[in-house]
């Protein structure tokens, strides 16, 4: 990252990038009410920690951040990166951020009590709105998280992602989204339906996060070239978006197929998946209802016949590309009957990882965006296609 680069090289201190951030969210958060916590005492403490080491050098310091050798190139990865993390319980999720040189600057706002999951935060000065248009959402839950980075208050958030948490707010701030595959990464959710993701800027600094909370034995994915071949679908063939966000996606992936990015293939049967909504909310909640065991049992059935399709897509293409959300972002008074996660939370339920990018603006003024899936554990594959998507538009 541009920050971490020019704090390891003392182009910059850490101390002034935090305080810079910490006044950027002091301006800007009345309006946005993007945080619920801001720990500006404790961020300059931490930047002060990470301006002491980068005096040191790798080869003088000691501790999580120091040591010479082969690693010292990697040293401190992310130094002095502002970094906001996804609720009040959020910062475990931050931990090897911090180990890498960032510092937490304060808590995003999630839904309050109440409030739907999927519809806003709640920040300690009321309603979080969309950066775009006050009088819409910015999605949920990772609510705050994305209007954070998306109003350039900081450049990278946390979030977790147990249906399309980070990937709709994602797409509806115009911000980057990643879901990590289900259950690589440590989560609270005891249902493996949620995953840790990252909001980001750009695709390179999704990229930074994932370096630094990956485990070692992730292996890298060799990506000799490009196109990468991907398979189209604006419904998932159960959805039922409306015309606009498909027309922004495919837009989007047309830009990506003309670019040589990606080249579209037609697969063996059409991406047809059976609709996960009864398999996901058996599955969060097994006990609720009375029929419980049966509808258990049939979320087990949905689970491994979407597997399967899946599976044999991923045969014929690399990438699964969809619009990330079926309607474009709406009031605050709530989405009515239709769910946003239409299009994302089947891959909750199967644990593929996805990434949202941004994908143009609607007639109302807001950012829509392009769903990127992938097989299992290749979270490399989306972000550089993502890099490259970015590459052609600066």
């Amino acid at each position: 990252m541009e920050i971490a680069f020019a704090v390891r090289t003392g182009t910059v201190r850490a101390v002034d990038v935090v305080a810079e951030a910490l006044e950027r969210i002091e301006r800007a958060d009345p309006v946005l009410c993007a945080f619920t916590e801001v720990w500006a005492e404790e961020a300059l403490r931490r930047a002060g920690e990470v301006d002491t080491l980068v005096e040191a050098g790798p080869s003088r310091s000691s501790g999580p951040f120091g040591g010479g050798g082969p690693g010292a190139r990697a040293w401190l990865p992310l130094a002095g990166v502002p970094v906001a993390v996804k609720g009040r319980h959020g910062v475990r999720a931050a931990v090897p951020l911090l180990a890498a040189g960032g510092v937490a600057v304060g808590a995003t706002a999630v839904p309050g009590p109440g409030t739907a999951w999927q519809t806003w935060g709640l920040g300690a000065r009321g309603r979080t709105v969309n950066p775009w248009r006050a009088d819409r959402t910015p999605g949920g839950s990772s609510a705050g998280a994305a209007v954070a980075v998306a109003a350039g208050l900081v450049p990278l958030a946390t979030g977790s992602d147990g249906a399309g948490s980070v990937r709709i707010p994602a797409a509806w701030c115009g911000v980057v989204g990643l879901k990590a595959t289900n259950g690589l990464l440590p989560s609270r959710d005891r249902t493996g339906l949620a995953a840790p993701g990252v909001l980001a800027r750009t695709a390179a600094d999704a990229a930074a996060w994932w370096r630094a909370v990956s485990p070692p034995t992730t292996a890298a994915d060799a990506l000799p070239s490009l196109p990468r071949t991907a398979v189209w679908s604006p419904d998932l063939g159960f959805a039922g978006p409306d015309p606009e966000p498909v027309a922004l996606a495919r837009a989007a992936v047309d830009r990506l197929v003309d670019a040589g990015v990606v080249r579209l293939v037609r697969p063996s049967a059409p991406p047809l998946l059976l609709d996960p909504a009864p398999a996901w909310l058996a599955l969060r909640d097994p006990g609720s209802a009375p029929a419980a065991p049966a509808a258990l049992a049939e979320a087990h059935l949905v689970r491994a016949e979407n597997n399967r399709r899946l599976a044999r897509l991923f045969a014929g293409a690399e990438l699964l590309l969809t619009p990330t959300a079926p309607i474009a972002p709406h009031g605050h008074e709530g989405p009515g009957d239709v769910y946003s996660t239409a299009l994302t939370w089947a891959f909750n339920v199967s644990g593929h990882p996805a990434l949202s990018l941004p994908a143009g603006f609607g007639t109302d003024g807001c950012p829509a965006g392009l769903h990127l899936v992938a097989p299992h554990g290749r979270e490399a594959l989306l972000l550089t296609v993502a890099g490259a998507a970015e590459r052609l538009s600066s």
